[in-house]
């Protein structure tokens, strides 16, 4: 069906940043299967559309705080890739000099503060930093990506109790893909969920589909809006669907392969792409797009691959000494 007046340049833009994410993705995980990445590696393959649809609405002054899974959101928001795929790899010129790696993603010159491998904790940090905002009246905003999991743990009721309080700007984002790490989520989430426990504190809030990159789009913005205009927190549940395992390692056995499958049926970058024909761009065209989009990922992964080691004199640097505990515990 055909979009009246869609703004093309800019879902060009978010089917390129889509394209690019999942590169990146695949790329980072053939980096773990060649033994490049000492860690885990959590891919958001399948959900693109969130990450291209809430972070590509966001300012440069605007603070991002994300998950373990959170190098799409971090390439979203204008981070440098082959800084990024350094760090994946622990390699010099990572974005915190190799220390940080896949779960701990951070570039503060884009205002992103840190994705973060411990689930729901950013929620706390994303209320404090909305906070600080506030307190020094700067012209900026803060969003919050968490998983369908952190709704259950105890900082998610905490940050958004916190933001609604003080009246904080503040975009919570909720990105559900239906798995907390190997579980349902459903199977262990009482009441009516997400939503519901937003709207339950008087955060307004709105859940659409996580894979339809018009709506993630239109839903981002328009809450944004919001947040900056009337003050306030804000809530948004996307709906999506994670297409591969837990890890860059799991194989995902708790589900069956026809689900999968069925879900492929799904993919948001496809759905990008046929929106985009839907309103007369060509395949040549979008072609072209998504090659430089590769070409781009390909060529930082040569890079990172290639970059030097860090120094071993910096092995101890960015570390704060407190001085040996035992001095004043005895």
């Amino acid at each position: 069906m055909s979009i009246p007046n869609l703004d093309r340049e800019r879902f060009r833009r978010h089917y390129h940043t889509m394209v690019a994410i999942r590169a990146f993705e695949e790329a980072a995980l053939d980096a773990l299967k060649q033994g490049l990445v000492h860690g885990a590696i959590h891919p958001s393959i399948g959900q693109e559309a969130v990450a291209a649809g809430v972070c590509g609405n966001l300012l440069e002054r605007d603070l991002l705080l994300s998950t373990h899974r959170g190098h799409g959101h971090t390439l979203a928001k204008g981070a440098d890739p082959t800084a990024m795929m350094c760090e994946l790899l622990g390699r010099a010129g990572g974005t915190s000099h190799g220390k940080g790696g896949s779960m701990h993603i951070a570039d503060f010159q884009v205002g992103m503060l840190g994705a973060n491998g411990v689930v729901a904790a950013n929620i706390g940090i994303a209320a404090g930093a909305a906070h600080a905002l506030k307190l020094r009246g700067e012209d900026a905003m803060v969003c919050c990506l968490f998983g369908d999991g952190a709704i259950n743990r105890g900082p998610f009721l905490e940050g958004l109790n916190w933001a609604a309080v003080y009246g904080l700007p503040v975009l919570f984002v909720c990105e559900d893909n239906g798995f907390a790490a190997t579980t349902r989520t459903r199977e262990l989430t009482a009441g009516p969920g997400p939503v519901a426990r937003a709207e339950s504190l008087g955060i307004r809030s709105l859940s659409v589909d996580g894979n339809d990159i018009l709506a993630v789009d239109s839903a981002a913005r328009d809450l944004m809006d919001v947040v900056r205009t009337a003050g306030g927190p804000r809530f948004l549940h996307v709906r999506t669907y994670r297409l591969t395992g837990h890890t860059g390692t799991d194989p995902a056995a708790y589900r069956e392969e026809s689900e999968v499958a069925e879900a492929w049926q799904n993919d948001p970058i496809a759905r990008c792409r046929t929106l985009l024909t839907s309103v007369g761009d060509d395949d040549a065209m979008l072609d072209e797009l998504a090659a430089s989009a590769r070409t781009l990922i390909d060529e930082v992964y040569r890079k990172a691959r290639d970059a030097a080691w860090p120094a071993p004199e910096l092995g101890f640097a960015h570390v704060q000494d407190l001085g040996d505990p035992r001095q004043r515990a005895y």
